[in-house]
């Protein structure tokens, strides 16, 4: 099986919490997933892929995107994408 891939643009010092807890989750399946952090204004990666981010947010497998964040959604997102 394919390895999970989870990204997360922290945009603000407000989104730092939640790159905590997203590689907190993601710690818990380190076998199965895969976690690149983006910081806005000091990495430009994610500009061609994805575009302008202008908040917080989590990005699984290249193609779901979730920027009205919680410690719930973010759990539920990668549980949902592991399959666990």
């Amino acid at each position: 099986m394919a390895k999970v891939k989870v990204e997360f643009i922290n945009t603000c010092p407000c989104c730092a919490g939640y790159e905590e807890c997203v590689k907190e989750v993601a710690g818990r399946f380190k076998d199965d997933v895969d976690v690149r952090i983006y910081h806005a204004g000091k990495d430009f990666d994610y500009l061609r892929q994805y575009g302008p981010v202008s908040k917080g947010t989590l990005i699984i497998n290249g193609t779901k995107k979730f920027d009205n964040l919680s410690r719930e959604i973010i759990e539920k997102a990668i549980e949902e994408a592991v399959g666990k």
